[in-house]
């Protein structure tokens, strides 16, 4: 199980593009934290999920 934004789920094999594409996420608009440390885009297709891995996705807002 991977926990992503505080919620478990059965990620494991799945790269981290390959995950954010079942989602509604704007992947420009996001910003995606693995294990502590900042994933940058060209990096998606390469970070592959394991069991134990804490993800945090931060999308961002525009407004005035």
């Amino acid at each position: 199980m991977i926990k992503i934004n505080g919620i478990f789920h059965e990620a494991a094999g799945k790269t981290l593009a390959e995950y954010l594409a079942g989602t509604r996420y704007n992947p420009k608009r996001i910003a995606v934290e693995w294990n502590g440390v900042i994933v940058t885009k060209e990096h998606y297709e390469k970070t592959v999920l394991q069991n134990g891995d804490v993800v945090e996705v931060v999308s961002f807002v525009g407004g005035g």
